[in-house]
């Protein structure tokens, strides 16, 4: 089940940012940085009153745009009516009404989503201030007061939110059903691809409109298994926004990516990979989900002896995070290699839901702690008492130490590839989960 969004909109210095922050500080368990994964941190998983959310602030999408501050705005709100199920407008009480709150209050009005008018910069206790009231002529009916640099008024907006938030739906499909999240930057051919995999299997069941915002999915049943392609490509013609649809299209491969066991991450083979294809990949590096890099059009190029390895060499130069996940070249147009791709994620799937026996595992780190001795600080060493699987999907493992600060990251990276040697583990990343044994 994906997470609801919920996108903050608004001029520059209403305190979108300090907003954000308050909420990420306080209540959000942010994701570790994954060394080689971009990250300009314009989302973050908000958890309140036991619901998980996704919190965009949309004015980080675009910081270094050097449109009128009126473009931007619509930019912003055009993004967060085009992706979000819950809409924060946020004003600010010192400024009053300007223009520009007043054109973007037309275009969410508009909007059929839940609009909720949070107004920032209220500092103080009590009956709110009277230049709150010139705010309703915006014609959102009730607003919020907040002050995000304080933090007043947050819990009530909170509640606010989670009011409006989606009902919660249980996936729709079998335990069997392999979900593949068919993700990339526009135009890559994501379409394409699904269409020929369809074309070639014609045992599609039906285009079930996607339960989640608007992707298409796609059931196929054929002698690999069965699988639902979700579709993150055609979900709004581009006529309506002929801006950057980059931006809209990270949002949306987030959504597929949650829903997804195997992540197909689509590079131009003409192009190679770009910032935002490593953007699509780090999400579901973090994310825990097995992974296939798919170069498509590899008809076009030009192609002479070690072309292909080194073209390979270069993707995982790139995303070097994502070493474990298998490279496949295709032609989503002439169908090249479009055949092997059931394999291989059934392949993936397998291997992110493998399990090793406790017995098993610690055998295999009496080995690699005598092969290469764990880190010591100051005199003191890592002890690592033993290993443990504790889920799958990705493969989680919990490793019971002495002392948290004496584990280095290089270390985890060493037991990972011990691991990767011994199983494979090939196309899904690792866990590991680090515990303190009571100390004598």
């Amino acid at each position: 089940m994906p997470k609801p969004v919920v996108a903050v909109v608004g001029r520059p210095n209403v305190g979108k940012s300090t907003f954000f922050n308050y909420l990420v500080g306080k209540r959000i368990s942010i994701v570790e940085d994954t060394p080689g994964v971009t990250r300009d941190r314009i989302y973050a998983e908000v958890e309140w009153r036991n619901r998980k959310f996704t919190l965009i602030d949309t004015g980080g999408i675009e910081p270094y745009s050097e449109d009128t501050i009126m473009q931007q705005m619509k930019r912003q709100a055009e993004i967060a009516i085009e992706t979000a199920d819950v809409i924060v407008f946020m004003v600010d009480v010192k400024d009053g009404i300007t223009a520009s709150d007043k054109e973007v209050a037309t275009m969410l009005r508009k909007t059929q989503k839940p609009v909720i008018l949070a107004v920032n910069k209220v500092d103080q206790i009590g009956e709110p201030p009277a230049d709150v009231y010139e705010f309703y002529n915006l014609g959102f009916g009730e607003l919020m007061t907040i002050s995000s640099i304080h933090g007043l008024g947050m819990g009530d907006l909170l509640d606010e939110i989670f009011k409006y938030l989606p009902e919660e739906d249980a996936e729709e499909y079998d335990e069997d059903v392999i979900k593949v999240a068919v993700v990339g930057k526009p135009n890559v051919g994501k379409s394409s691809l699904i269409n020929r995999i369809a074309g070639e299997d014609r045992v599609i069941v039906s285009d079930i409109p996607g339960t989640t915002r608007d992707a298409i999915d796609t059931y196929i049943e054929n002698e690999h298994g069965k699988f639902v392609f979700i579709d993150t490509a055609g979900i709004r013609r581009q006529s309506r926004i002929n801006e950057k649809i980059e931006k809209y299209s990270i949002i949306r491969s987030w959504t597929a990516i949650e829903r997804a066991d195997v992540c197909l991450i689509l590079i131009d083979a003409k192009e190679g990979v770009t910032e935002q294809d490593t953007k699509i990949a780090g999400y579901a590096h973090e994310q825990g989900k097995a992974s296939i890099i798919v170069v498509n059009k590899w008809d076009v190029i030009e192609k002479e002896t070690g072309t292909l390895e080194e073209y390979r060499k270069k993707v995982h130069e790139k995303l070097g995070f994502m070493l474990y996940a298998p490279v496949i070249f295709i032609s989503a147009m002439t169908g090249q290699r479009v055949d092997k791709i059931y394999g291989l994620i059934k392949y993936v799937a397998d291997q992110a839901a493998m399990r090793i026996s406790t017995g098993v595992l610690n055998d295999l780190l009496n080995e690699a702690t005598a092969m290469v001795q764990p880190p010591s600080d100051k005199g003191k060493r890592l002890k690592i008492y033993y290993m443990t699987q504790a889920s799958v999907k990705p493969p989680s493992f919990v490793l019971f130490i002495n002392d948290m600060k004496l584990m280095h990251y290089s270390y985890e990276r060493y037991l990972e590839n011990q691991l990767r040697k011994s199983f494979g583990f090939e196309g899904t990343p690792i866990k590991f989960i680090l515990r303190e044994k009571e100390k004598e």
